[in-house]
Parts: C-alpha cells; sequence; structure tokens
C-alpha cells in the first residue's frame, strides 16, 4: 500500500510541477494562468500530447516541434523535483499518521503548498533576483499557521515551544539589519521576508541551522563561481561585487533540514531537547 501511495504522489508532483512551470512563466506578466501553452519562440500552441509532463520533453529531444527551438531543461527538472518533494513529504509524513492521522493530512497538505512556492520562489529568483512578496507572504503565513496548529495549545507560552512559534520574527530581525544597514547592498529584504517563513516551518533549532547551512552554501558557491569566471566563459568575469541571488540558498539550506535535522550549534544539548 505504501508504494501504491508513493507512486500516486510521485506521479500528483509531477503534474503540479507542470502548473508551478506555468506560475513561474507567467507570474507578473500581466498573463493569467488559464490558456494554452505555447512556444516562446514562434508561439506555437502545444497539443496535448506536447504538455505530458517529463515524457514529452523527451518525446520531442528537447526542442519544440514548430521551430526546433530548444527547450529550457528548467520545465523537465521542475516537474522531477516537485514530484520527489511531493513523494518526500509523503514519506515524512507517515510516522504522524500511527498517532495523529487528521494531523498528518493537514500537515502533508500544508507541506505540499508550502514547497510547491518554495519552488516557484526558488526558481524565480534566480531568472529575476527577485523575491516576489505574494508568494513570500503566503509562504510565511501557512507555516505560522500550521505551526500553531501543529503545536499543543497548553504549550504554546512554555519554553522552548513558544521559541519555535516566533522563531520567524527572530531570523527576520538580522536580515533586516543587514539590509537596512547597508542600505540593500549586503542582502535583499526579501531574503528576511523568506527566513521568517523557514523559522516557523522549521523553528528555532533546525531553522538557524538551515540558515547557517545557507550560508556556508552560498559562501562555496561563490567562490566556486568566481574561479570558474576567470575562465572567462561566456565572456562573463564575475567578481565579488557581482549580484548573485541568496533566496535559491536559503531554501537548500531549508530543505536539507526538513528531511534530515542537523543542529550545527549545539543548542540541542543547550535547551536539553532532542531536535
Amino acid at each position: 500500500m505504501t508504494l501504491f501511495f508513493s507512486i500516486i504522489f510521485l506521479i500528483l508532483g509531477i503534474i503540479i510541477g507542470s502548473f508551478l512551470n506555468v506560475v513561474i512563466l507567467r507570474f507578473n506578466t500581466g498573463k493569467g494562468l488559464n490558456g494554452r501553452s505555447g512556444c516562446l519562440s514562434c508561439n506555437k500552441k502545444l497539443h496535448w500530447h506536447e504538455l505530458i509532463p517529463v515524457v514529452s520533453f523527451f518525446l520531442l529531444k528537447k526542442r519544440c516541434s514548430g521551430c526546433l527551438s530548444k527547450i529550457s531543461w528548467q520545465y523537465c527538472l521542475v516537474e522531477i523535483s516537485t514530484g520527489l518533494m511531493f513523494l518526500g513529504i509523503f514519506l515524512k509524513q507517515l510516522s504522524v499518521f500511527t498517532y495523529a492521522p487528521l494531523l498528518a493530512i493537514i500537515g502533508m497538505i500544508a507541506y505540499f503548498i508550502i514547497w510547491s512556492l518554495l519552488i516557484v520562489i526558488f526558481v524565480y529568483d534566480i531568472k529575476h533576483t527577485i523575491i516576489p512578496n505574494s508568494l513570500v507572504y503566503t509562504f510565511a503565513g501557512i507555516s505560522f499557521l500550521y505551526a500553531v496548529i501543529s503545536t499543543p495549545y497548553d504549550l504554546w507560552f512554555q519554553f522552548p515551544f513558544a521559541l519555535d512559534i516566533v522563531s520567524g520574527f527572530i531570523f527576520f530581525v538580522p536580515f533586516f539589519c543587514l539590509w537596512f544597514f547597508s542600505s540593500g547592498r549586503w542582502i535583499g529584504l526579501g531574503d528576511g521576508k523568506l527566513a521568517l517563513g523557514i523559522g516557523f516551518l522549521l523553528g528555532f533549532i533546525s531553522g538557524i541551522s538551515a540558515i547557517i547551512l545557507s550560508f556556508w552554501i552560498g559562501a562555496i558557491f561563490g567562490i566556486l563561481i568566481m574561479l570558474l569566471s576567470r575562465l572567462n566563459i561566456r565572456g562573463q568575469n564575475i567578481t565579488i561585487k557581482s549580484e548573485i541571488p541568496f533566496a535559491p540558498f536559503l531554501i537548500i539550506g531549508t530543505l536539507i533540514l526538513f528531511f534530515v535535522p542537523i543542529d550545527i550549534l549545539g543548542l540541542t544539548l543547550f535547551f536539553n531537547l532532542n531536535v
């Protein structure tokens, strides 16, 4: 039965991923989410057999059937990533089903929405170096609501559970300070809004570990990119002053901590808790 539902949620995620590609492509363009998809190069309207998630990408040999222009790997990668994410969420929630079935279902739905939003933010920030307010506030709002719902009300004002519920606000403050005192040169305020949701989603210990891990991954990536840019690939020269979107690194750190709780600072011992 677990295998059956695993396949169902994997396929569901892939289908949702196809829709997320439409959101990424049309968001803030004035175009609605309805209407048939078409080739961006020749405006050819796509037929049903050209819209099968993942499958059509390879059947078409990664090219438009009309003008033969290349189809971006983004479409396939977003679909596969969303499918794997939905599968991972289902497997993660299986343990909750044993003692709280209703909470497990609510959590699964919340996580599906949350990670769909984060996937859109991830790709959109890479393409446009901006985090849409409507997406990040929705992410933060749903994460906060689920944090409150999933915590028994008699623990809301008890340490350390209260700290987990308000950790989003705590994480937002340093990002806001970096943004404010640098006039936006060091980091964008959108990253602070993203940290707001990360705190609500992961809680204090996992949340702070995710953010620290994000800075480490971002630093390593930045150094590698600068070294590779010395080869002058495509005539680009990336320096320490070049703008590199940070939201993807925050989301990667969040992804890792969502599935593999790591206490980087050893705060579990300080609070005498189990992560």
